[in-house]
């Protein structure tokens, strides 16, 4: 009901620095208190899209467990994969909470401020507030659909996936824009290396955009490798993933994934 920011284009700009998380940790667990609202219908299609740039979120395995997040925890696209457990805190609120249950929901969007409400009456998203506007059915598994906005607890959690890191290259001549996804563990992408494979120096390459990254390299065509650093700091360098001859708008899996 915040009002998630859907993205469809393309940005060259480098989406700027990352902003702390304004919130006290719950002692001793960890748990961090915010608060949740939901969006996109109760079959999540308007979740489709977004500002993480991973586009249908039934293709591409996220389903409807998806969030987006307010400006501190959105960090400018760096959060973009992480996975969050959440839970509704009936010690806050009996009514809207449902009892013993939580939920696990991947970050995809981002829930913009609405500077013409105040924060604690409509404008849930407004730094520094960290604040979860969530897909309608992963908000249901946890609260109740009259209450329209619920207290949480939530922590990072590793995120869980099927079969190999994914990448999709888009673009165009001196411009491959490469989105990573299906990351699991950290989830989110601290940096990307790109190199034409068969002996290529590693190229960094930069944010663009959400969780996309991008080379002003010629490329066209031949095979690459990519060099993946996630959050946690773990890296893995994907030989050969994209066999040359390739064309923008393809999708090429790997078989190799974070732990």
């Amino acid at each position: 009901m915040a009002g998630a920011y859907v993205r469809t284009g393309v940005s060259l700009a480098v989406i700027c620095c990352l902003l702390a998380i304004g919130a006290d940790a719950l002692e001793p667990s960890g748990w961090v208190r915010a608060h949740a609202t939901f969006y996109g219908g109760s079959d999540a299609s308007g979740t489709m899209g977004g500002a993480c740039g991973y586009g249908n979120l039934y293709a591409q395995g996220y389903g409807t467990r998806s969030t987006a997040l307010s400006t501190v925890l959105f960090g400018g696209g760096a959060a973009c994969g992480q996975c969050y457990k959440i839970v509704c805190d009936r010690k806050t609120d009996k009514t809207w909470c449902k009892p013993g249950v939580s939920v696990t929901v991947t970050a995809t969007n981002f829930c913009p401020p609405n500077w013409d409400l105040p924060s604690d009456n409509g404008g849930w998203c407004n730094p520094p507030r960290p604040h979860f506007d969530m897909a309608q059915p992963a908000w249901e598994k946890i609260g109740v659909y009259k209450g329209g906005i619920i207290p949480v607890i939530y922590q990072r959690v590793p995120c869980a996936k099927k079969g190999g890191v994914r990448f999709t290259v888009n673009g165009h001549d001196y411009f491959q824009l490469v989105l990573p996804t299906n990351v699991a563990a950290a989830g989110s992408v601290r940096a990307m290396d790109v190199s034409k494979s068969g002996g290529g120096d590693w190229m960094a390459m930069a944010r663009n955009w959400g969780a996309n990254w991008h080379s002003l390299a010629y490329l066209n065509g031949q095979a690459l490798s990519f060099r993946l650093t996630i959050t946690d700091g773990q890296t893995i360098v994907f030989s050969n993933v994209v066999r040359s001859g390739w064309r923008f708008g393809q999708t090429f899996a790997s078989n190799l994934q974070f732990k």
